[in-house]
């Protein structure tokens, strides 16, 4: 198995505890109204710290992970991207932004629809969730099938 097949796995592992973490974290202070001021402050501050709390952790798994590599496998992680890299990197950036676009699309049909704003913020949110995932299948399936 190559470095960026472990990556990808690190990765697509890593996304999945991070945003189940961060969910059970944040379920039980739900304020539980629904048309409350109070709703849109905490939908508001779950995006927002979702994201801070995304980067800092894959920053710091991406750093564990590269040591720990480093450790076990006694080589260096490569330093540059050849064009394979490059050409998976593109369509895996691809799949999840048009998993997220579509989830942007659902969330707001659903207000369309006369949906609670909760309801667009839960889909907005799982579908960052579910980009997230697919392009770390994307280049998981790529490095082991080929492009």
């Amino acid at each position: 198995m190559t470095y960026q097949e472990k990556k990808s796995i690190v990765s697509l592992i890593s996304v999945i505890l991070i945003f189940g973490s961060y969910c059970l974290y944040m379920y039980p202070r739900y304020p539980g109204d629904l048309d409350s001021p109070e709703t849109f402050r905490y939908w508001g501050s779950f995006v927002l710290i979702l994201t801070l709390f995304s980067i800092v952790a894959h920053i710091m798994i991406s750093i564990i992970f590269n040591i720990v590599f480093r450790m076990t496998t006694k080589e260096k992680e490569p330093r540059f991207e050849d064009e394979l890299d490059k050409l998976i990197a593109l369509k895996a950036n691809r799949n999840s932004f048009f998993v997220f676009i579509i989830g942007f699309l659902l969330a707001m049909g659903s207000l369309i629809i006369f949906q609670p704003s909760q309801m667009m913020f839960m889909i907005l949110i799982a579908s960052g969730f579910i980009s997230d995932l697919t392009g770390s299948v994307t280049k998981l399936y790529h490095y082991r099938r080929g492009v």
